[in-house]
């Protein structure tokens, strides 16, 4: 008869054990979610103001006509050489005007790709072989845009323009370009 108290009792402080830690756990989760909740709303959002990235003549560029070998466009350049500038691009940037570009150097011929990822303006791709002469181009590449552009011949080179201009030129495949850094 005593085993039999004992385990009533104990049957009984374990259930009121569990029922306590039940009760404190919902009234934990409860406490927890209205401190989220309310937490959330009285704290002001904070604004960042980033600076505009100003383009940074380090170079010129002469675009040729394969077959007259006559100036078609003369451009002040950004040069990206790095891995940082070639993965960066003109992300971030608004603008770029019609006489200006960058041009990227890749140490290797490759069959190069990019995307317009935080690009905010049209572009045309201009991709350019080993030789300065143009192996293929992408034009009208749209911003914010995450699908790859890729070179059909591999390149060394690769020069953003503006959108528009590849046709406004009469760009072809054949056509050169020489450069020089400042």
């Amino acid at each position: 008869m005593f085993k039999v108290k004992n385990l009533k009792k104990r049957n009984y402080l374990l259930e009121g054990t569990i029922g306590v830690f039940f009760q404190l756990g919902k009234v934990s989760i409860s406490v927890l979610l209205v401190l989220l909740v309310f937490s959330c709303k009285n704290e002001p959002k904070k604004v960042i103001k980033t600076e505009p990235i100003a383009f940074k003549k380090e170079g010129e560029l002469t675009v040729f006509k394969s077959k007259t070998d006559s100036i078609i466009a003369q451009l002040n350049i950004e040069i990206a050489d790095s891995d940082y500038e070639t993965q960066t691009g003109l992300m971030y940037r608004q603008s770029m005007e019609s006489k200006q570009g960058m041009l990227f150097i890749f140490p290797d011929v490759a069959m190069h790709s990019f995307y317009m990822k935080n690009t905010e303006f049209p572009l045309d791709l201009i991709f350019i072989k080993e030789d300065l002469s143009i192996g293929s181009f992408q034009e009208n590449a749209q911003p914010l845009k995450e699908s790859s552009l890729t070179s059909k011949v591999p390149v060394q080179y690769v020069l953003e323009i503006n959108a528009g201009l590849v046709a406004k030129w009469g760009l072809q495949v054949g056509d050169s370009v020489v450069y020089k850094k400042l």
